[in-house]
């Protein structure tokens, strides 16, 4: 009967090695790797503490001071911002204060439409063969029967007298720097040529308009030929009407001498 393979060996025979067990083997692998873990640990701390790394704690106070930055940027941003909405107020009241300010220059100049009650004057040359109709009166020049510069520009003195806010001679309105002027009996207005009959209109107040008118010495004198030689004169309520503005240039036109060298 053979010997098993657990019984020890006999002193004649010689001895053969011994098997390790298994669970042998399994202590020493988990020795091994635990002594790796704690090489790998120490290698990768270098003898610091790795849940207290100072990278990590500067890290943490750089975004903590990021923060507070944002905060304070926030803040002033904020501030900034009602700084803007306040200077925005502020010229927006200016700015109106400007425009209306305008608005009003531009209606005293004459440059916008300007709408109310409204007297119109028209004058008319004489019929070419008018005579005199009453006695006393010489028989009609030329000159008698057609209107003149001094004519309209009478009217228009005399509106303007009489609180005209606005006034517009034929389809052209007049500012300060107009001038009505008459080549024969051809009118010249802001470069235009107009022909008779000539229509001014007013606005403003029509009683006091007509008073001015009748109160008038130049349109006093105009009225004689009127009744004597026929010359046209009506005067019409318009009732509300509405001006246009000026829109040609306000710049002042005027004649320079030629300048000649010295010789």
């Amino acid at each position: 009967m053979s010997n098993s393979a657990d019984s020890p060996p006999t002193g004649d025979g010689p001895a053969r090695p011994r098997r390790p067990r298994p669970m042998q083997v399994l202590t020493a692998a988990v020795f091994a790797l635990a002594g790796l873990i704690f090489f790998t640990s120490f290698h990768t701390a270098k003898g610091t503490d790795i849940r207290t790394d100072a990278s990590l704690l500067r890290l943490s106070d750089l975004v903590q001071e990021r923060s507070r930055k944002n905060k304070e940027l926030d803040e002033a941003n904020a501030a900034l911002r009602a700084d803007v909405a306040a200077l925005a107020r502020r010229t927006a009241d200016v700015g109106k204060a400007r425009s209306d300010s305008l608005a009003e220059l531009e209606k005293s100049a004459g440059t916008r439409e300007l709408r109310g009650r409204a007297i119109t004057v028209t004058l008319n040359d004489a019929p070419p063969d008018a005579t005199a109709k009453l006695p006393g009166y010489p028989e009609p020049q030329p000159d008698y029967l057609v209107i003149h510069q001094q004519d309209l520009q009478a009217v228009v003195n005399a509106l303007w007298n009489g609180g005209a806010q606005g006034i517009k001679v034929m389809d052209q309105r007049l500012i300060s720097t107009s001038a009505v002027r008459c080549v024969g009996n051809t009118l010249i207005l802001q470069g235009r040529v107009y022909s008779p009959p000539y229509k001014i209109t007013a606005v403003g107040d029509p009683e006091k308009l007509r008073k001015a008118l009748a109160d008038s010495p130049a349109i006093q004198n105009y009225m004689v030929y009127v009744n004597v030689y026929g010359l046209g004169w009506k005067v019409t309520d318009e009732g509300t009407v509405t001006l246009p503005g000026y829109s040609g240039t306000v710049d002042l036109q005027y004649a320079r001498p030629v300048e000649q060298d010295d010789k």
